[in-house]
Parts: C-alpha cells; structure tokens; sequence
C-alpha cells in the first residue's frame, strides 16, 4: 500500500481536521452534518469513548461525502476495529512498528504521531511523509516545526494539541504544515447542548482560513 498517497487526499481537503470527543452515539451524525455544512468533510473521532465506534458507523452509514478517521488509535486491534466500523484512516498521538505495519496490511491509510526530529526522520525511512505533530504545544510550537523544514522538507506536519482559531492561523502560515487538527470547532458545550448551527458557524471560519 501507498500510505502518502491516501492520507494526503485526506489531510489537503481543508484547513481544520476537527479532532471530536463523542460520548453520545446519537449526536454523531448532527455533529458531523453541522460541521461538513460549514465545510469541514474530513472529520477525527477519537476512540475516547465507548461510543466512538458506533459514531464513526453512523456517519459513514449516512453522509458518504463526510470522510472520518478514527483517532487515538493505539494498536492492531483498535486499528481493525476502526477499519470494520468505516474509518477511511486512523490517527495515532505517537508511532509504534506495530501501527505501521498494520497500516500497510490492513490497507488503512496512518496519519502517525511524532514530536521530535528522531521521530521524524524515522517516518521518513518507511517511506512516510505525513506525520501528526503532537502535542503541538508543548512540543515546541510553530517555532519548532518552523525549525524543521529546511532539515526534513519532504514532511508535511499536521500539528494537534492546545490550538484554537487563533494559534491555527500560525500553524498555517508555515510551508510543512498541510493542516491543523483542533476541538475548538466543536466545543462540548455546544455539542451538548445541540447548537448546530452555532458549530456551522464555527466550522465555516475555520474553513476559511488560508494555508501558506
């Protein structure tokens, strides 16, 4: 399998890739109508909840123009899982050999995780070349992954952690950085309280910010 070509598709549909916590089943499909009639198609459900699998079936079962990927994916096993319940890819917060070649086994395209230059350059030996960022934060920032572009310029980051609409535009403006993944556009209050329309809103400002 040609894990780069698959990702990438994914990662370059926008911006934002909305990294989402659903602990109700039920609010799965709203939530991702709501934020893909914003603009945001490419959605992250993390495997936090026991609900997450049943979320992910649910909106691939009814909006087949919304692509979502399973994240805080671990394992083999979680990773099956997510392939059987409809992911189109997984997310992991770091990278294990064991992810990788489930990866390329299972056929279900990786966004892997790394937070340092070694790691880095060891997906860049598999043949790697989009990676997750994380945590973007307290991993260095947009100062770090700045510093990282003329050393690594094959990869393409995806930072995720402690960003909000503010620190998006920051990520963006640097050139390996392909988009941002962040919970700011559905904020659990808001999905709780089943303000749709309020996360629209949200998603549609995040889809429009410019990428460098």
């Amino acid at each position: 399998m040609n894990a780069t070509a698959p990702i990438e598709g994914f990662l370059t549909r926008g911006p934002v890739l909305p990294v989402l916590v659903v602990p109700d089943a039920e609010a799965a499909v709203p939530l991702a109508r709501a934020l893909a009639t914003g603009g945001l198609e490419v959605l992250e459900i993390t495997l936090r909840t026991e609900a997450a699998l049943e979320a992910i079936r649910r909106i691939q079962g009814e909006l087949p123009g919304v692509a979502v990927g399973a994240g805080t994916v671990l394992n083999r096993r979680q990773m099956k899982q997510a392939m059987k319940a409809g992911a189109a890819f997984a997310v992991s917060p770091g990278t294990s050999e064991e992810l990788l070649d489930a990866s390329g086994e299972l056929g279900l395209p990786l966004l892997p995780g790394v937070a340092t230059a070694s790691e880095a350059m060891a997906l860049l030996e598999r043949g790697l070349r989009f990676a997750k960022f994380f945590p973007a934060g307290p991993a260095g920032g947009p100062a770090y992954l700045k510093s990282l572009a003329d050393p690594l310029p094959e990869l393409r980051f995806c930072p995720t952690g402690g960003i909000d609409a503010v620190t998006a535009v920051d990520y963006l403006r640097l050139p390996n950085v392909v988009c941002v993944g962040g919970s700011w556009v559905a904020p659990k209050s808001l999905v709780a309280e089943g303000s749709w329309d309020a996360i629209t809103r949200l998603a549609r400002d995040a889809a429009g910010l410019r990428r460098s």
